[in-house]
């Protein structure tokens, strides 16, 4: 967490600070916002990485004080504007496509006022599993099965507990009881109560439309901004024989052991 504050250079409201940030995640908290911030980040990789990253920033709630570009040699490219109250919007663009630069807005009172939000740097492929535009809610060919269980962030055997649908956020919330763990990035899942059952939450889309269902289900998906995203999740029983046909050709991608 990188937090800065305006009021030292209250005196001078016209100036620009540049931050640098090494990491590959975190966040950014501009308090009592005036002038402006170029937001340079500069992760701890080969320079000749860098054409391969996407940058993926989500305002938090209640940000406030100024707006937000992408700037490339002097242009300015508006990306979230002040105010904006747009729940879970994440805004996201290639790294050789600019920075970010943070320009605080006229206030009467800037100590009512903070800028904030998170950031991610991420592979372009990752991305882009994030966020497929043109069809959001496809169902995954076998292929794409296959490949998620073997570089998705958390790879699960579970059913659904319940779903909740979160009409402001435009998402839905599934609860999922684990049968089995595969692997897991971050502690998503958990163990819970005396039963010693492990349980956790998957977010996707609302138009997706997912509703409860019987059965077990594959989950697979990434994190992101501490959440598990749902990438494909299959029935379980179709998994195992896309699993078996692909093992049969000697095609699997990576072992797991699906039984």
């Amino acid at each position: 967490l990188s937090s800065l504050s305006g009021l030292t250079h209250e005196s001078h409201k016209k100036d620009v600070e540049q931050v640098y940030l090494r990491c590959s995640e975190g966040s950014i908290e501009w308090m009592y916002p005036t002038g402006a911030l170029i937001v340079n980040l500069r992760p701890n990789t080969s320079p000749a990485s860098y054409k391969h990253l996407t940058v993926c920033i989500k305002p938090f709630k209640d940000s406030a004080g100024a707006n937000i570009y992408l700037e490339k040699t002097g242009e300015l490219k508006l990306l979230v504007r002040d105010g904006d109250r747009s729940p879970s919007k994440v805004y996201c663009f290639g790294y050789d496509q600019g920075g970010l630069f943070v320009e605080a807005t006229p206030q009467q009172d800037i100590s009512r006022k903070i800028t904030g939000f998170q950031y991610e740097l991420m592979t372009k492929g990752i991305a882009s599993d994030l966020h497929t535009v043109s069809a959001p809610c496809r169902p995954c060919s076998d292929t794409e099965v296959l490949l998620a269980v073997c570089t998705s962030d958390f790879v699960i055997r579970g059913s659904i507990q319940d779903v909740m649908n979160e009409a402001e956020e435009q998402e839905t919330v599934i609860h999922v009881g684990v049968n089995k763990l595969y692997r897991q990035k971050s502690k998503v899942f958990q163990l819970t109560g005396e039963s010693g059952n492990w349980r956790g939450q998957i977010k996707t889309l609302l138009e997706c439309g997912v509703k409860p269902g019987d059965g077990d289900f594959l989950f697979t998906g990434r994190m992101h901004f501490g959440e598990a995203r749902l990438g494909c999740a299959p029935r379980f029983k179709d998994f195992q024989r896309m699993y078996k046909e692909a093992k049969d050709k000697g095609l699997n991608p990576c072992e797991i052991g699906p039984d």
